[in-house]
């Protein structure tokens, strides 16, 4: 498949990385040649200079015999003009935008993105991906990871080991003799920096984070078995009032179990809009970093603070403020994945990476076979895939134990009609069914070949 990316920044080369690593033909276009150059130093790429929405620069680029265009740049008018050039001049068959501004997303609005007015086939709001992402982390308070699949009723729970975590030292096949009827698999653990999909005979051990692929109804007891307490969270404080901040706090007012929100909002402008369009979340205006403003949304008594602000070392250093005041629970946005190994360090229980929900939600609609949802963990080290088994794939009608999946690879879960069913060695995959797979980065163009029927990427 031949793919030009528009846009080189931390999105850009992520999607160019996945894609290049599976033996795609990939154009980088940018404006900034130093990061065109940085692209092609370090990814088998091509690499373009040159304003994306300018026709001759998506010729040099490769546009007349290219499969997919995905417009990625710092710009919501430059991606869509990118779009409207990649249709009306080149034929693109396929479009995808990364659009920022909620103006775009309104559903009054909905029409303007149809193949005669604005030709894009697929939207990516990176401000929705994290107010969902957010909301998740929420919803799963003693977790450092969540991502919901199957529609709701399987969850991937990232879950760091303690010290008194009552499993531990127990080989993985054990815990399925222990807790028969438990309904989660662990899928895939970190350990020393190194991540890998676990054998049955594998211990987990103190200091381990792992990921547990999780039936809905049995989250809170897996959670329970791996050490970790379940509580409700009631009262929230949210630092940012910006487009995210705006909408976590308006999802937790729709909630039918009464949540208390706070939101604290520097910039008085966007302190004001937000009091304008939330109900019964009390609005203050101020710096997050603030103690005594902190002191004023009660912060001790809060089960969770959420910084999303739009400046990575305010979000940690608020978060690490809430915590010595007394909150349970701290969750920042993130951008810089560097900044990432100091979360445990400051006892920062949670974080969201706006990067990698966007990466997840392009990779979504670019992979082969009958694909529904894939979550990328870490620094792209590995994604859970969620894809519907087709007829002629080479897994279907076959028991899991009998295979060929790579090393790298475990099947989370099955979805046999509207029941989630977790896979053994004996459970047969037929067509028709919901398969979720942990898989890491380099075998997953072994996955894509065993999903696919053939070449249908949509």
């Amino acid at each position: 498949m031949k793919v030009i990316i528009c846009g080189a920044g931390q999105v850009g080369w992520q999607i160019a990385r996945h894609l290049s690593g599976e033996r795609n033909d990939v154009t980088v276009v940018d404006s900034n040649p130093e990061l065109v150059r940085r692209a092609t130093d370090t990814l088998d790429v091509q690499g373009v200079a040159g304003f994306a929405s300018y026709p001759d620069v998506l010729e040099r680029a490769g546009a007349r015999d290219c499969d997919l265009i995905i417009a990625a740049t710092h710009s919501d008018e430059v991606n869509m003009v990118t779009c409207q050039v990649a249709h009306s001049v080149f034929g693109i068959t396929r479009k995808i935008a990364r659009l920022r501004a909620s103006s775009y997303m309104d559903p009054a609005y909905v029409d303007l993105f149809r193949r005669d007015h604005l030709p894009i086939d697929v939207v990516i709001s990176p401000e929705r991906e994290v107010a969902e992402a957010a909301l998740q982390r929420l919803a799963a308070p003693s977790t450092f990871d969540t991502e919901s699949f199957m529609g709701g009723k399987a969850q991937l729970l990232g879950i760091a080991l303690d010290a008194d975590c009552p499993v531990l030292n127990t080989p993985l096949r054990q815990l399925t003799d222990l807790f028969s009827t438990l309904r989660a698999i662990v899928v895939g653990v970190r350990r020393e920096g190194r991540l890998f999909a676990p054998e049955p005979g594998d211990q987990l051990f103190a200091e381990d984070q792992i990921y547990v692929f999780s039936h809905n109804e049995d989250v809170n007891r897996t959670l329970e078995i791996f050490g970790k307490a379940t509580h409700k969270q009631e009262r929230i404080v949210i630092i940012g009032g910006g487009n995210v901040g705006l909408a976590v706090a308006r999802a937790l007012e729709a909630r039918t179990d009464r949540v208390r929100t706070k939101v604290i909002e520097k910039n008085r402008g966007m302190a004001e809009r937000a009091a304008d369009l939330l109900e019964r979340t009390i609005v203050l205006n101020g710096d997050g970093l603030n103690a005594d403003l902190l002191d004023e949304a009660d912060i001790a008594r809060a089960d969770a603070v959420l910084v999303v602000t739009d400046d990575d070392k305010t979000n940690i250093l608020a978060s690490v403020r809430a915590k010595q005041a007394g909150c349970k629970m701290a969750i920042a946005l993130v951008n810089d994945p560097t900044l990432v190994p100091l979360m445990s360090a400051l006892d920062i229980d949670a974080y969201i990476n706006p990067r990698a929900t966007t990466v997840s939600s392009i990779l979504r609609h670019i992979r082969h076979g009958r694909v529904r949802a894939i979550y990328s963990i870490g620094d792209a080290e590995a994604e859970v895939i969620e894809a519907q088994v087709l007829s002629t794939s080479p897994i279907t009608g076959r028991m899991v134990r009998d295979i060929a999946f790579p090393e790298g690879v475990l099947v989370g879960a099955l979805m046999k009609g509207d029941k989630v069913v977790k896979p053994t060695g004996d459970t047969k995959v037929e067509e028709g069914d919901v398969i979720a797979l942990f898989a890491l980065s380099s075998d997953i163009p072994e996955v894509e070949r065993l999903l696919q029927v053939s070449i249908d990427f949509f």
